[in-house]
C-alpha cells in the first residue's frame, strides 16, 4: 500500500527527489532569490517519548513512532521544518481510530476521566496548527478515518449522507455511478475529509456561488459531552439561529462531527473556458470585479498577478492572467463565457492560450513547497477576503509588510462585494523569519479591513487576530457554549476559545 509521508505533504513516493529539487531551484527560484544552503535530507522517523497514558478500552489505538509522529503536526511551513529536523518534542501519546459513533463518545468520556486532551484528526492537512496540541497534558489524536461510510445517496432530493472520515476521492467515487458530484475540490481534496471540511469551513471548487462547504450542508450530527446534536434535515429553515452554524468552523472545540447530509448536484456535461491576459494589474482586478458582479457565476474566476503567473504558470510576458471557466449539467455555457470575455475586453483583456503548467502546478504545489523547504527557503501562504474598495490598500499593505520577501497574489474566490486574495510568500531564512513575517502580514490584513482567514480556518496560529476580529458578545456566547458542550475542557484546547 502507498504510504503517507510522515513529515511532509501527501504520498511519500510523490515527494520530489534530490534531482527534481535542484531543477526546481534552478528554474523557479534562483531567478528571484539566492539559494546557497545545502539540500536537507528526507528525515527518518525519530524516536519518540513513550506514551504517558494507557489506551482507552475497546477502541483501536496506535502507539508506534511512525503513526504518532505523522499525527503530531499539520502541513504548514513550520510543521515541515520541524519534521525535517526530526523535532517532534510533543507527539500525541496515543492515536485512536474509532470505528463507530459510540467509540467516539467512549473516547471522550475516557479522556475527560483521565485528564487527556483530544485533538480531532481528519486528513491532517491543517496549515494553522489545528491538529497539534501545545499544552503539557497527555493528549489523544482522534483519527476519524475509520468512520468512512457513505450510507445513503438520495437521488430524488440530491443529497448524500457521509461519515466524517470519508476522504474527498472516496466520496466522489461513491457518487459517480449516480451521475452526481459534491463538486467540492479544495487544494487538499485528495488528503482531506468531509469532517475536516465541515470543522474548518473549507472553501472548494467554485470561484463564485456555492463555494464554501457551509453552502452544501443539509444537516449535521455531532457528538458532544452534552449529548448528540442531530439537526433537522430540511432544505431551509427560519427556526431561530441555525444549530449547524454553531458547529461549522468549530474545529473540534465544541464536539466531534461524525456525519453529515450534504447537497450534491448533477455532474457537469457542458464546459467552456478561456484565459485573459492583461498588461496592467489594476485593470485585471477591475475586469475580475466586473465578472463577479455580472451574475454569470463562473465556476472558475482565478486571477493571477504577474509574479504568480510567472512563478506558478510559467508566463514570461509580465502580464496578469484571469482563468475563466463555466460548467453546467443542463445546457451549453458558451454564451456565458463569451459574455465574460466581452466584459474582460472592456478592461483591456485579451484572450490567450491557457498556461499549460498551471493545473499541474496547482495540484502539485504542496509537494513543490516541501521541496523548497528542503532547499532552505521560507515558503508559506496567507489568505483573506475583503471588499473591492479595500483591496488596493490591503494589497499594498501586505507587500510592504513582507519587505525583503517575494510575494505573489491570486484570487481563489470572488464575490460581488469582494475578492479572496491568496498570497504566496518566498523568503530566505528560517522559522523565526516566518514568525516575523506572519505577524506583520496578519497585522497588515486586519488593519486593512480583511479577515484573518477566508478558508484556512483559525487553528492556533490565527488566534491572536481571530480574538480581535470576532465581536465580544459573540465571543462570550462561544465561551458559554464551550463550557456547556465541553465542560472538562479537553476538546482541542487552544482552538477558538481558551
Amino acid at each position: 500500500m502507498r504510504q503517507r509521508s510522515w513529515w511532509g505533504w501527501g504520498w511519500a513516493d510523490a515527494a520530489l527527489d534530490d534531482a527534481a529539487c535542484e531543477e526546481l531551484a534552478a528554474t523557479r527560484v534562483r531567478p528571484y532569490l539566492p539559494l546557497d544552503g545545502a539540500l536537507a535530507p528526507i528525515p527518518a522517523v525519530p524516536r519518540l517519548r513513550p506514551p504517558r497514558v494507557g489506551p482507552p478500552p475497546g477502541i483501536p489505538v496506535a502507539t508506534d513512532d511512525t503513526t504518532r509522529a505523522g499525527h503530531a503536526y499539520g502541513k504548514a511551513y513550520r510543521d515541515v521544518v520541524r519534521a525535517l529536523h526530526g523535532t517532534v518534542d510533543h507527539p500525541p501519546d496515543l492515536v485512536a481510530f474509532p470505528a463507530t459513533e459510540a467509540d467516539v463518545g467512549n473516547a471522550l468520556e475516557w479522556a475527560a476521566g483521565n485528564g487527556v486532551a483530544v485533538v480531532p484528526y481528519g486528513g491532517g492537512s491543517s496549515v494553522v496548527g489545528g491538529v497539534e496540541y501545545r499544552g503539557d497534558a497527555p493528549w489523544l489524536s482522534l483519527d476519524l478515518s475509520h468512520l468512512a461510510a457513505v450510507p445513503e445517496v438520495d437521488e430524488l432530493n440530491l443529497a448524500v449522507r457521509a461519515q466524517a472520515g470519508v476522504y474527498g476521492p472516496a466520496l466522489e467515487e461513491r457518487l459517480k455511478p449516480y451521475g452526481l458530484t459534491l463538486r467540492h475540490y479544495p487544494q487538499s481534496f485528495e488528503f482531506s475529509t468531509v469532517g475536516g471540511w465541515l470543522a474548518t469551513r473549507a472553501g472548494g471548487h467554485f470561484a463564485t456561488g456555492h463555494t464554501h462547504i457551509d453552502d452544501l450542508v443539509e444537516a449535521l450530527r455531532v457528538v458532544t459531552f452534552a449529548g448528540v446534536s442531530q439537526s433537522l434535515r430540511v432544505p431551509a429553515s427560519g427556526a431561530g439561529p441555525s444549530p449547524d452554524r454553531l458547529f461549522l468552523g468549530s474545529e473540534g472545540a465544541l464536539g466531534i462531527i461524525t456525519e453529515a447530509w450534504l447537497r450534491v448536484r448533477r455532474r457537469p456535461s457542458f464546459t467552456a473556458a478561456a484565459t485573459m491576459s492583461f498588461d496592467g494589474y489594476a485593470r485585471s482586478v477591475s475586469a475580475t470585479r466586473a465578472v463577479a458582479q455580472s451574475g454569470l457565476l463562473p465556476s472558475n474566476c482565478r486571477l493571477l498577478d504577474p509574479l504568480e503567473a510567472a512563478i506558478q504558470a510559467g508566463v514570461r510576458d509580465g502580464g496578469a492572467r484571469l482563468l475563466l471557466g463555466f460548467e453546467s449539467a443542463d445546457a451549453p455555457v458558451d454564451a456565458a463565457l463569451a459574455r465574460a470575455v466581452e466584459l474582460c475586453r472592456d478592461h483591456g483583456g485579451v484572450p490567450v492560450d491557457r498556461p499549460a503548467s498551471w493545473r499541474d502546478t496547482f495540484l502539485r504545489a504542496p509537494y513543490l513547497r516541501d521541496a523548497l523547504v528542503r532547499l532552505g527557503l521560507v515558503v508559506e501562504t496567507v489568505e483573506t477576503a475583503c471588499t473591492w474598495d479595500r483591496f488596493e490598500e490591503l494589497h499594498a499593505a501586505v507587500l510592504a509588510a513582507a519587505s525583503g520577501a517575494i510575494v505573489s497574489c491570486r484570487f481563489t474566490h470572488v464575490y460581488p462585494d469582494g475578492p479572496a486574495p491568496y498570497f504566496t510568500v518566498l523568503a530566505t531564512g528560517g522559522p523565526s523569519t516566518w514568525d516575523e513575517l506572519k505577524a506583520a502580514l496578519g497585522e497588515a490584513i486586519v488593519h486593512s479591513g480583511g479577515t484573518i482567514t477566508h478558508h484556512h480556518a483559525v487553528g492556533r496560529d490565527h488566534r491572536p487576530w481571530y480574538d480581535r476580529e470576532r465581536p465580544e458578545p459573540f465571543a462570550a456566547a462561544l465561551r458559554a457554549a464551550k463550557a456547556v458542550l465541553d465542560p472538562h475542557g479537553v476538546l482541542n484546547p487552544g482552538v477558538l476559545v481558551d
